[in-house]
């Protein structure tokens, strides 16, 4: 083996370390022995560490939006007596269940109510008289009709002057307020009266006593 001469030795030595890549080193100790020396992979620890990071970013943002929305649902249950989770959690639940039986306490008490309406839609036409000595009495024929607050009223009678005008009066004694009403003339002695009305705060009359008192005062208008 022959020997190198110091720039000989210097090029062989550059050019022995020109295949290893950067993460390999090269170092010879004094007793020219050679030594080589793996460099860790530091771009893979740093992508490692930077998904991490992103990682908690996002997991500390989803907290975050999840603590708001939090705050936001204890702000609109009543009576919350712990602010924790579990108990807004818990406490809402019980608030929905209220509200749910609440909508169908109201829905049932809306189809009752329309259901009396019918009733009394298909029970409001009364007869002149209630027995039948008085269907011989010359008295007019009345129906009445309640829905929530509003009356409709027709009644067919004698045709007499100033008779639809009377019979406004007293509506308005009952504590209606008339919102339209229609005379028609049927034949040569009848008139036919349509009139709309709105209940007052102090009108409290079923339809049955209504048509009953709409009656008395005909008869001591005709």
């Amino acid at each position: 083996m022959g020997i190198l001469k110091p720039k000989e030795e210097e090029a062989a030595s550059s050019k022995s370390m020109e295949p290893f890549p950067s993460e390999i080193l090269f170092s010879q100790n004094p007793f020219g022995t050679q030594n080589y020396v793996l460099k860790g992979c530091h771009g893979s620890k740093r992508l490692g560490i930077s998904q991490t990071q992103d990682h908690i970013m996002a997991e500390r943002k989803r907290r975050e939006k999840l603590s708001q929305r939090f705050i936001a649902l204890s702000a609109i249950v009543p009576g919350l007596k712990k602010m924790d989770k579990a108990s807004v959690l818990g406490d809402a639940i019980k608030y929905l269940k209220q509200l749910q039986e609440k909508v169908k306490t109201l829905e049932e008490q809306t189809r009752k109510k329309s259901m009396e309406s019918v009733v009394f839609v298909k029970k409001s036409h009364l007869s002149a008289a209630d027995n039948i000595d008085d269907f011989h009495q010359p008295l007019p024929e009345i129906e009445a009709r309640f829905c929530d607050k509003s009356v409709l009223v027709r009644i067919h009678c004698e045709k007499r002057k100033g008779l639809p005008e009377k019979i406004m009066s007293e509506l308005e004694k009952s504590h209606l307020t008339v919102i339209n009403s229609n005379t028609v003339t049927f034949g040569s002695s009848a008139l036919d009266i349509t009139i709309v009305a709105q209940m007052d705060i102090e009108f409290c009359m079923t339809v049955k006593d209504f048509v009953k008192k709409l009656r008395s005062a005909f008869e001591s208008l005709m």
